[in-house]
């Protein structure tokens, strides 16, 4: 199967439509009599009221799968047009849709899994950073962006960090790039402040910002046999790793930088988890996108076909497994 789609043939696409339904038969065949769509923060309801039931749990789960799918088929989009990979394929969206599917909580709809559009977007932004002479209006639209998903869901708001962290990997100081980022962050919130000014509510306006002063956990209560799905994942990343390593100073200089900030975005997606209280494991469905290209590097370079096929056999076979039991 990964033979198939490290190249780009259109049968592709309709087995990605096919793999994308056969990953999410578990939530079809033990279909919950209800599910609530939160897809908005507290402090964004206030202005944009969706009721929680507002779509029926089977319309849940079935545009949940086209999000997937729609998502798959972009973010595979950008990351061949900055040729993260060794030639064009469909393995990013392959990854991406397996990514989405480990876990029962990621096959709903959820803020996590809407603010993915946001940061596949983000993502496509900052690798255009040593593209550019001048970086100023992809900050600011990236500070726009992460500020919109903060609306939807707030540990997005963490991304702010990567600002920096990715001028600091690909430009050269200029302070007018490092506020630009802020300020574009900056706009979209100084119109939520004048509607919560008009309405008299100025003071719940500042209480969004509460979830920044919550302490980073100490101790956390993990069932470790819900998480025993990501050995395969986890064997992957360390030999993607080891790829990496290995082609390091083989690769283009702007490739080593995009899987630093990737790296970093994919760090800072796992820590953001501490700003929300009572966050499930939907949260880290934030983490698929900068996860799927180091596991789409593994099986775009790896040699032993026999071997990789039958790693990849067994990735679906446990994501399959540990859905059903």
């Amino acid at each position: 199967m990964i033979n198939q789609f490290r190249s780009l043939h259109p049968i592709n696409l309709l087995l990605l439509v096919a793999y994308t339904v056969l990953m999410r038969l578990v939530i079809f065949f033990n279909l919950p009599s209800e599910l609530n769509f939160e897809i908005l923060e507290s402090y964004t309801r206030f202005f944009i009221n969706i009721p929680n039931n507002a779509l029926s749990p089977e319309a849940n789960v079935f545009f949940a799968a086209v999000i997937v799918l729609v998502q798959a088929l972009i973010f595979n989009r950008i990351i061949n047009n900055h040729g993260l990979l060794n030639k064009p394929s469909y393995l990013p969206a392959l990854m991406y849709i397996s990514g989405t599917s480990l876990f029962l909580q990621f096959l709903v709809l959820s803020p996590a899994l809407v603010c993915n559009f946001l940061m596949i977007v983000v993502i496509d932004k900052f690798l255009k950073l040593s593209k550019t002479s001048n970086a100023m209006s992809i900050m600011f639209d990236s500070g726009m962006l992460i500020a919109i998903g903060t609306l939807i869901y707030f540990p997005f708001m963490m991304l702010l960090l990567m600002l920096w962290l990715s001028l600091l990997l690909y430009r050269p100081f200029n302070w007018r790039e490092w506020i630009s980022g802020i300020i574009g962050f900056l706009t979209i919130f100084m119109f939520v402040a004048v509607f919560y000014y008009w309405n008299d509510n100025l003071d719940r306006f500042f209480d969004i910002w509460q979830p920044l002063t919550n302490k980073f956990p100490s101790n956390l209560q993990i069932n470790y046999n819900d998480y025993l799905v990501l050995i395969p994942v986890g064997l992957i990343m360390v030999m993607a790793v080891i790829q990496l390593r290995d082609n390091f100073f083989r690769s283009f200089i702007s490739t080593r930088k995009a899987f630093q900030m990737l790296f970093f975005m994919f760090v800072i997606s796992i820590v953001s988890f501490y700003t929300k209280r009572g966050v499930t494991v939907a949260h880290f469905v934030l983490c698929v996108p900068s996860g799927a290209i180091l596991l789409a590097y593994y099986f775009s370079n790896a040699k032993k076909r026999w071997f990789y096929e039958t790693l990849f056999v067994i990735l679906v076979a446990c994501i399959q497994y540990f859905l059903f039991v």
